[in-house]
């Protein structure tokens, strides 16, 4: 008999992934996992911002990033400012990088709603990705045809569930983001 809950798991780690990218997406409020994209050049590579600053929420329209060490702070601000995705533009002060989040216009709202769907497609595609997986193991189990589309009929329905979610979680998101 095939066991669905292996496949599950995956599609419930596609899930998680998709949370953590949403929680990127700018809805217009500060939020700390706004930076979590953004990638530092630091001690000779490039890091993680997170391993070279600590970044704090000032109010609902401004991130504080405290570097580590402060002699990183120019790299910090040039690396936030490098991602052209955000389309934020930092200052900083020789303590602290001073990220304001400008106020979204209704076409970029739309845009950040767009960039968004994009990543809700990649979590489609990643969930049939382990679909199609999980219908090769069970052709190539030594089943009975009956089981074999129950097994399949396991996997379909836990896929509906998760895309389903995905989609939940993205209809959330473009609430959020398009609340002026």
């Amino acid at each position: 008999m095939f066991d669905v809950s292996e496949t599950k798991k995956e599609m419930g780690a596609v899930e998680e992934r998709f949370k953590a990218e949403m929680n990127k997406v700018r809805t217009g409020r500060a939020h700390p996992d706004m930076l979590a994209g953004v990638r530092v050049e630091a001690y000779g590579q490039m890091m993680p911002l997170n391993q070279v600053a600590n970044v704090t929420v000032a109010d609902a329209s401004m991130l504080l990033v405290t570097p580590f060490d402060p002699g990183n702070i120019a790299a910090i601000a040039a690396g936030v400012r490098a991602d052209q995705s955000l389309g934020l533009n930092p200052s900083d002060d020789g303590r602290v990088v001073r990220v304001p989040l400008p106020s979204l216009t209704e076409d970029r709202r739309r845009e950040i709603v767009k960039n968004a769907a994009l990543k809700v497609e990649e979590a489609k595609v990643s969930l049939r990705g382990v679909r199609e997986d999980a219908r090769k193991e069970v052709k190539a189990l030594e089943l009975p045809e009956d089981a074999k589309k129950r097994a399949e009929k396991e996997i379909d329905d836990a896929i509906r569930e998760f895309t389903e979610k995905v989609e939940k979680l993205f209809a959330e998101k473009q609430a959020e983001i398009m609340k002026i």
